[in-house]
């Protein structure tokens, strides 16, 4: 995500490199570069120029004349305005009501129908019960594939077989909610390949009849200034209240999320970054220009490990650690626990420093782990709960068993050993930082 902007963006500040301070020379050779780089992650040109224009007017600004360090200074000037320009600050929907209704509203292959699923999910992880409401009547298989999505996320999907209006659909599955006590209604809707009369019409009928809580305006942001275009027919059609970016995780240039605010006014409310269905953020844009610019998002990896630790199986690691009765099943229950946090590169680049490390790495997620897997599930009970006891025999049994190497197999154990020694010393750092306050 982001990373050609990034690059060309890093190249771009160091015009300022051991530069004395800023001034107006060499910030418009710098705003050039700059200008070129957003035009080339497909931001349209008054979006660019307006862009450019906030930064010169700050970096000239008396405040940063006498800055130590001008290329810092306009890192930091960037950073601010970028985040500025997506929103300022996350905002999350408007789902209260009795119940509430979240229209879901996009063109096809944008994936309103799985970001349906992705927002039950994430309600449902609220404690909101929620319900999907299958009213795209114009394409033959987006009814079966809400409801498949409906069973993954364990959430029912409401839909009248058989019937081709979309808001006798929506109303009656708002009318059902109502009666059994549901919080929220996801309406998810039909869709075209391009936006056209027929389809505005209709959503906007829709839009009119339910009366919605909150409307989302979902966009492939692979598709640059076209997500642009259409967010912008869709705004004047229904007024949304806010956009969800999808594929964020392709080969896209980011020019949507920087331009459509700018261009729409309303906000990026979340984006979606993988086909699982866990896969969807709150669109941050502070931690977005964090990103643009090399400087890692800590705090979403935070926050994705919490999502993803069980609270009372850390609390029992813990124990464990602090007894030194750590074992290979926990180490295995700590590998899954990562794995549903998401893709590795992912999470890599919200790292500070690593982006640009690992931008040309090929990481398959499945393969990564499919290894491990191999020859955890090639040891005995006995001996994942005692890998003492893995002598030269057992590894070898376990090597075959797996399809391994002796090597791969030593390889784990000395993970294994390593994560144990360093968990236990960040236990026991705790417990003596916890000590420590208790005597003070």
């Amino acid at each position: 995500m982001f990373d050609n902007l990034s690059e060309r963006l890093e190249r771009s500040f160091k015009i300022l490199k051991g530069e004395g301070k800023i001034t107006e020379i060499n910030v418009a050779e710098t705003l050039k570069d700059i200008r070129r780089a957003l035009l080339d992650a497909d931001v349209s040109y008054k979006v660019a120029k307006e862009f450019c224009d906030r930064v010169k007017t700050k970096a000239l600004g008396a405040n940063v004349l006498t800055a130590v360090k001008p290329q810092q200074m306009m890192v930091k000037i960037m950073h601010d305005e970028l985040a500025e320009f997506m929103g300022g600050s996350s905002c999350d929907i408007e789902w209260k009501g009795h119940p509430g209704i979240v229209l879901v509203a996009g063109l096809n292959g944008s994936g309103k129908t799985t970001f349906s699923g992705k927002l039950a999910l994430y309600l449902k992880k609220k404690g909101i019960k929620v319900m999907l409401a299958a009213c795209d009547t114009f394409r033959p298989a987006a009814i079966e594939q809400l409801r498949t999505l409906g069973e993954q996320v364990e959430v029912p999907v409401f839909s009248l077989d058989g019937e081709k209006d979309p808001v006798k659909v929506a109303k009656a599955a708002i009318s059902k909610a109502g009666q059994e006590g549901y919080s929220t209604v996801i309406v998810d809707t039909a869709g075209r390949l391009t936006v056209d009369a027929e389809l505005m019409e209709e959503i906007r009928t829709l839009h009119r009849e339910i009366k919605p809580t909150e409307s989302l305006f979902v966009v492939d942001a692979m598709t640059g200034q076209d997500a642009v275009e259409s967010a912008k027919a869709f705004n004047e059609a229904i007024d949304y209240d806010g956009v969800v970016l999808t594929k964020l995780d392709g080969d896209t240039r980011g020019g949507a999320a920087l331009s459509i605010r700018a261009v729409t006014g309303k906000p990026v409310k979340f984006v979606s970054l993988g086909e699982k269905m866990e896969a969807l953020d709150i669109f941050h844009p502070e931690r977005i220009a964090d990103r643009i610019l090399g400087m890692g998002d800590v705090v979403s990896l935070v926050e994705k490990a919490q999502q993803a630790m069980d609270e009372k199986e850390m609390r029992e690691t813990r124990k464990k650690l602090a007894r030194n009765q750590f074992t290979l099943n926990d180490f295995y229950n700590q590998i899954q626990q990562v794995r549903k946090m998401g893709d590795i590169k992912d999470l890599a680049a919200m790292i500070p420093g690593m982006g640009k490390a690992i931008k040309d790495v090929d990481i398959d997620n499945d393969s990564a782990f499919r290894q491990t897997e191999a020859i955890y599930h090639s040891m005995t009970p006995y001996e994942r709960e005692h890998p003492e006891a893995i002598n030269g025999s057992r590894r070898q049994r376990i090597a075959a068993g797996s399809g391994t190497s002796v090597a791969d197999v030593n390889k784990l154990l000395k993970q294994f050993e390593g994560s144990r020694k360093m968990m236990k010393m960040a236990v026991d750092g705790s417990l003596a930082a916890r000590l420590k306050n208790f005597r003070g």
